[in-house]
C-alpha cells in the first residue's frame, strides 16, 4: 500500500526492499534504458542509470528543499530492507535528484527508481527496489529521434537580454555587487514527443568528459561538478570563464591563450573559486585549492577550471554538502543575496531547476552532484533550453549573448541530430 501526500508531492511504499547484486557488464548504460522516464548520471561510461519509480518526493516552494529531501530519504532508507552484495558508492538504496536554483521556485524532486544499473571502476551491478527486476529483452520502446525542430524565443528576446546585461553592468559599476550570473532560455518544438534517451545518448557521445544527466525530464550534460563525496573525501571542480573552440589548431590555441590571459574571465573565475572555498572550508579538516586555473576543453567550448579537494571534519551527506554550496558564485554571483535579487529583477523568468544541483546520493551519504548546466526541461514535444553567463564590470552585452549561443550548442545539436 502506498501513502500519498498531495501537499508535499510524496509517493513511497510502506517498506522498501532493496537488493544489489553484481552483474555482467551491461555495456552502454544509457542504451539499457527501456523507457523515456529515465534517471541518469554518467561520466566517461561509468555512473548510474535508473528507470521506473519506487518512490518520489516533489518539494514545494517555501520549504527548505534540501532539509526536506534529507529527512524524507533518511526515513525511507532507514526503513528499507537492504541486501547489498557490492558495497561501493552508488550501490544499495540510492536516489536521483534535481533541485531548483531559487528557493522560491516549485519543483525540486527526488526519485528512487525501481531498477538501477551501475558501473564503477570495472565493477557493475544491478539494484532492484521492491519486486522490480531487470527485463531480459530488447528496449520496451525503441527511442526515436526528434524531427522538424522549430526554435523560438524564450522569456526574453536576444535584444532584451542584452539590455538586461547592460543594466547589470551598470549596477556592478555603481558598486552594488561584484558579479551576477544572468541566464536566458530558448524554446524548441518538435513534431513528435522528444525522447530523453536520444538526447542522453547524443550528449554522452559528443561530450564524454561532461556528466550526462536526466532527472524528472531535466536532461543535459554538465561540465561542472559541484561536489563529490566518497567516505570522508570531498571534491569539487569550479568552472567560470568560457570561450568557444577554434576551427583549426591555430585558432583553437589563440582562443585558449586569450581565455587564459583575459582579465575579465580571471575576475569571474576568482569569485567562483573563492565562493566554493569559503563554503567548504568550515566543513573540512583539510582543504586544498589549486593555485592557478587550468583549461578544461570540451567539444564546443573551453572553461577556466580549478580543482578543490578536502577531507570532511564531520559526517555530511553529498546532498547536505550540495545544500551548503548552493548557490555558488559560478551560477549566482557575489555577494550572493544581492546577486539573487538582481537575477529575479532582470532575468524575466523562473529558472526552475536550471543551475540547481542535480545528481545522486546513496544511503551511506556518498554521491555526486553537478550544477544543472547545458541542459533543458523536456515535456512532450517541447524542450526549454537554458544558458547563462557571469557578468562583471568588463562584460559586453553582445559578447555575452554570443557566449550563451555557444553554451546552447550541445543541447541544440542533441535535438537536431
Amino acid at each position: 500500500m502506498e501513502e500519498r501526500d498531495a501537499n508535499q508531492g510524496r509517493s513511497a511504499p510502506d517498506g522498501l526492499i532493496v537488493r544489489t547484486v553484481r552483474t555482467p557488464d551491461p555495456g552502454d548504460l544509457l542504451a539499457r534504458l527501456p523507457a523515456p522516464d529515465a534517471s541518469a548520471w554518467v561520466h566517461q561510461g561509468d555512473g548510474v542509470v535508473g528507470w521506473g519509480e519506487a518512490a518520489r518526493l516533489v518539494i514545494p516552494a517555501g520549504t527548505d528543499r534540501f532539509a526536506a529531501g534529507e529527512k524524507w530519504l533518511a526515513e525511507l532508507f532507514d526503513g528499507a530492507e537492504v541486501r547489498d552484495d557490492v558495497g561501493v558508492p552508488g550501490t544499495g538504496p540510492i536516489a536521483f535528484g534535481s533541485f531548483t536554483f531559487d528557493p522560491t521556485s516549485d519543483g525540486s524532486v527526488l526519485i528512487v527508481p525501481q531498477v538501477v544499473l551501475g558501473r564503477r571502476s570495472g565493477v557493475t551491478w544491478q539494484t532492484t527496489f521492491r519486486a522490480a527486476s531487470l527485463p531480459d529483452r530488447a528496449l520496451a520502446g525503441p527511442p526515436s529521434a526528434p524531427s522538424e525542430v522549430r526554435w523560438s524565443d524564450g522569456s526574453l528576446t536576444a535584444l532584451r537580454w542584452e539590455e538586461a546585461v547592460a543594466a547589470a553592468v551598470a549596477r556592478i559599476k555603481a558598486g552594488e555587487l561584484h558579479k551576477v550570473v544572468l541566464a536566458r532560455d530558448v524554446l524548441a518544438d518538435a513534431s513528435d514527443d522528444i525522447d530523453p534517451r536520444v538526447l542522453l545518448t547524443r550528449l554522452a557521445a559528443r561530450s564524454p568528459d561532461c556528466y550526462t544527466f536526466a532527472c524528472a525530464g531535466l536532461v543535459g550534460a554538465t561540465p561542472e561538478l559541484l561536489v563529490r563525496r566518497e567516505g570522508r573525501a570531498v571534491s569539487s571542480l569550479v568552472l567560470a570563464g568560457t570561450s568557444g573552440r577554434g576551427g583549426s589548431t591555430a585558432d583553437d590555441e589563440a582562443l585558449s591563450r586569450a581565455l587564459l590571459n583575459s582579465a575579465k574571465n580571471a575576475e569571474e573565475h576568482r569569485y567562483s573559486v573563492e565562493s566554493v572555498r569559503d563554503l567548504l572550508a568550515p566543513l573540512c579538516a583539510e582543504l586544498h585549492v589549486d593555485a592557478a586555473p587550468f583549461l578544461l576543453r570540451m567539444a564546443d567550448y573551453q572553461h577556466l577550471a580549478t580543482a578543490v579537494s578536502g577531507v570532511l571534519a564531520k559526517d555530511a551527506s553529498a546532498l547536505a554538502l550540495a545544500a551548503s554550496l548552493h548557490p555558488t558564485a559560478a551560477i549566482c554571483g557575489t555577494p550572493t543575496e544581492t546577486a539573487l535579487e538582481l537575477i529575479r529583477e532582470l532575468e524575466g523568468m523562473d529558472r526552475g531547476r536550471y543551475s540547481g544541483p542535480v545528481g545522486w546520493v546513496d544511503a551511506r551519504g556518498n554521491g555526486e552532484w553537478g550544477i544543472a548546466l547545458r541542459c533543458g526541461e523536456v515535456s512532450g514535444r517541447r524542450a526549454r533550453l537554458f544558458a547563462g553567463n557571469g557578468i562583471v564590470a568588463g562584460s559586453l552585452p553582445d559578447a555575452e549573448l554570443a557566449e550563451t549561443e555557444t553554451k546552447f550548442r550541445p543541447m541544440r545539436r542533441a535535438l537536431e541530430g
